[in-house]
């Protein structure tokens, strides 16, 4: 199956949140220079915990201020969100290529979302020096993603580097 081929439909940022999240997230924006964004974020997250216009902005955030624990606990709540709607197995791990080829045709946007998700996962690991998990990630999205829309080939890439220099490091 190929990623790229299917029509934008259902895209998780139309998706509305009530008056109040959308004006907190509008305010994280505009307090980011003051150092005032993580609160209304906070706030619009325990407003919407499942919202992903609100973990999607937590990540951002988080990701921007190198707090990289706190992205990588957003993105693992925001795979399981989609995971659901997917109706993927609960472990990524067992995910197969015939789970993607079974979901709807309309379904596709969010199987993408699914795999840049977990792909962001597997980037936030890695930046973490947790090199095997996030190996073993890349490859499951190699596996899946034989055409590389997903851009994992590279990142796999890296890791392997990253791990035989770590070796090589610690054998001298």
């Amino acid at each position: 199956m190929d990623l790229l081929d299917f029509e934008a439909k259902d895209l998780y940022f139309q998706q509305q949140d009530s008056e109040e999240v959308q004006h907190l997230i509008l305010q994280a924006s505009s307090d980011y220079l003051h150092g005032g964004s993580e609160l209304p974020l906070l706030k619009a997250f325990l407003r919407a915990p499942e919202s992903l216009n609100v973990l999607v902005a937590l990540n951002r955030f988080y990701y921007y201020q190198h707090r990289l624990a706190e992205a990588l606990l957003i993105s693992e709540k925001a795979l399981e969100i989609i995971r659901c709607r997917l109706q993927f197995p609960q472990d990524w791990r067992l995910l197969q290529l015939e789970h993607i080829h079974a979901a709807p045709r309309e379904q596709l946007t969010w199987v993408r979302l699914y795999l840049f998700t977990l792909k962001s996962i597997g980037f936030l690991k890695m930046r973490q020096h947790q090199l095997q998990p996030s190996k073993h990630i890349f490859e499951k999205l190699v596996a899946l993603d034989s055409e590389d829309r997903i851009g994992a080939e590279a990142l796999l890439e890296l890791v392997n580097r990253k791990i035989e220099e770590t070796t090589q490091e610690q054998l001298t």
